[in-house]
């Protein structure tokens, strides 16, 4: 695995606890509904520090930056466009900030543009390419370890990342994670282990799945993934916190952070390398997660 850039970075013990959901926490810290939590770099970012401080807190080693919604047509609906470089410039530093006194990594955040490819859209390869790149170049500039590109559906806006990535930080290990919430499947079709063929092979350090319909489904497309990966490919995954269910004003995600430490028993023992959590999880969840790693 010597070739591995992400295995070089994280070393040998396995499996790498990641962090957990940060939209959460945030408004649980008095985010509104559709505001973006990548103002909150620029505008509150002692609460953006807090969160990733608990994350630290909690065990996780890699922490991701507030910015994954940060690429230009994301911002631009948000009229956050023109803020693009320091949005995500302020969003790796704070991050940087706190993994430094904790001695962590700092996973810069890539989310979906929000676009779709042609021919369904009118996104073209390079437009995505460029979207990735210029967040790329705020998030290098405020000092990130590593690349993560998350809960994409499609396997071009995947390559696309993976270029601008090439592009602006060759140097830099490359995680993408796909989210397979339609019967096992990304929203345009994509199986997991055809993702893990097609992601290895385009220069990912690491694939994996994320979000999604929680934990139970998250094994078997695990298995489906580890069944399907190459020699010296590691395997990601972070699952939501169960389903969303309505308590009172408000969702509440379904999997107690017991449910979710005995998942990522089985995930270890199946050989994902790295577990974390996605929407619903907490700083609760990912102690848990840890303890249950650590004791096993």
């Amino acid at each position: 695995m010597s070739d591995n850039r992400l295995a070089a970075l994280v070393g040998d013990a396995r499996p790498v606890l990641l962090d957990g959901g940060m939209g959460t926490l945030l408004q649980d810290s008095g985010l509104e509904d559709g505001n973006p939590g990548e103002l909150w770099n620029l505008e509150n970012p002692d609460a953006i520090r807090a969160a990733h401080t608990s994350y630290a807190e909690a065990g996780a080693r890699i922490l991701t930056t507030n910015t994954f919604g940060g690429t230009r047509p994301r911002l631009d609906m948000h009229g956050l466009g023109d803020r693009l470089h320091e949005v995500n410039q302020r969003a790796a530093e704070i991050a940087r900030s706190v993994a430094d006194e904790h001695g962590l990594l700092v996973a810069g955040d890539l989310g979906p543009t929000g676009e779709l490819l042609a021919p369904l859209g009118t996104m073209t390869p390079e437009d995505a390419q460029g979207f990735y790149a210029d967040q790329l170049r705020g998030l290098v500039a405020g000092g990130i370890d590593l690349v993560l590109v998350e809960t994409l559906s499609d396997l071009g806006e995947a390559d696309a990342a993976i270029a601008a990535a090439r592009e602006v930080a060759p140097d830099l290990p490359i995680v993408v994670t796909m989210s397979f919430d339609t019967n096992l499947r990304t929203m345009m079709g994509v199986r997991p282990g055809d993702a893990v063929t097609h992601l290895a092979a385009a220069g990912a350090d690491a694939v994996g799945a994320n979000c999604g319909r929680g934990p139970e489904e998250m094994e078997v497309i695990a298995a489906e993934m580890v069944a399907a990966r190459p020699d010296g490919l590691l395997l990601v995954a972070q699952s939501n916190a169960g389903l969303p269910q309505v308590v009172g004003d408000h969702f509440e995600y379904d999997a107690t952070a017991d449910d979710m430490a005995a998942h990522a028993s089985r995930l270890a023992g199946i050989g994902v390398d790295l577990v974390g959590g996605c929407c619903g999880s907490t700083p609760t969840h990912i102690a848990a997660i840890g303890s249950e790693l650590t004791s096993a």
